[in-house]
């Protein structure tokens, strides 16, 4: 493994911002890293509540009426996968962005590289999690959660033999890797589907797949945010930062023309 901590690494502490914002601001992460400043390990919080679209999702797959109705928020991921509803209570969600040239260039070496303090956090709160153990079959293909699970990046409960706990992805441009995921604080299924269109699949079906950390141990949101800010940081020995005004300027350019924009949404012919 790379020994990340002898570089320059900022964590940004959790913030609360619309979805969209949250996705640009990883891609100014990832050009903060590639033009030679710090990397960045962030968690971050989804104010309203959101559902992030995979990059090759339907979109007569979600129900925009619930959506509107519930004020979630509906954006577009750079990554693939099915959506992902993210509670703004229930959620926890990371990144990390770093130059390409630092971590491996096989996906799955790369995955096993990023994911050690996702493992971490879990470990700190006394939640028994890991890889899953072998590939389990798709149950609902348009929802992230309920796709088939994979042992490079899914984690699950009982030491890799239970429920999802945490998901992760990664997208790569030339100069840079951004790595984010969902930790899954509280599961909270009726909301999860109720931003599909016609889910074939019960909410018995949703608790059979997934579970949340408050269904495992007795901790508060704060604690578990705390252990995820911590792991991260001690992994990377990061400084404790934030961002610039000139990457928040970048950031809601960004938004504006891609994450908010139903050219990207809607229609995916936004430049990626």
């Amino acid at each position: 493994m790379t020994d990340h901590a002898d570089r320059e690494w900022r964590l940004i502490r959790e913030e609360a911002r619309p979805g969209p914002l949250q996705m640009a601001l990883d891609e100014v992460a990832a050009e903060t890293a590639a033009a030679g400043g710090p990397r960045t390990v962030r968690v971050y919080r989804w104010a309203p509540s959101c559902l992030s679209m995979g990059y090759g999702q339907a979109v007569d797959t979600v129900d925009w009426e619930h959506c509107e109705a519930a004020g979630v928020d509906v954006t577009r991921r750079q990554t693939g996968g099915g959506g992902i509803y993210h509670d703004n209570e229930g959620d926890i969600a990371y990144s990390i962005a770093a130059p390409a040239d630092e971590l491996p260039g096989e996906l799955i070496e790369s995955y096993h590289e990023l994911c050690p303090p996702i493992l971490d956090a879990f470990a700190r709160l006394g939640v028994d999690a890991d890889f899953v153990e072998s590939e389990r079959p798709s149950i609902y293909h348009p929802a992230c959660y309920l796709r088939a699970l994979h042992p490079a990046h899914d984690i699950v409960s009982d030491g890799g033999a239970g429920r999802k706990l945490a998901g992760n992805a990664q997208y790569r441009r030339k100069e840079a890797v951004i790595q984010h995921g969902s930790l899954t604080y509280d599961s909270r299924p009726e909301a999860h589907l109720a931003v599909f269109a016609d889910p074939d699949v019960t909410v018995e079906q949703f608790e059979e797949r997934v579970t949340g950390i408050t269904d495992l141990v007795d901790v508060t949101r704060a604690e578990a945010v705390d252990a995820v800010e911590s792991a991260l940081q001690d992994w990377a020995d990061a400084e404790e930062g934030s961002w610039t005004e000139a990457e928040l300027e970048r950031a809601e350019e960004i938004a504006d023309t891609k994450y908010r924009n139903d050219a990207w949404i809607r229609d995916r012919e936004a430049e990626r």
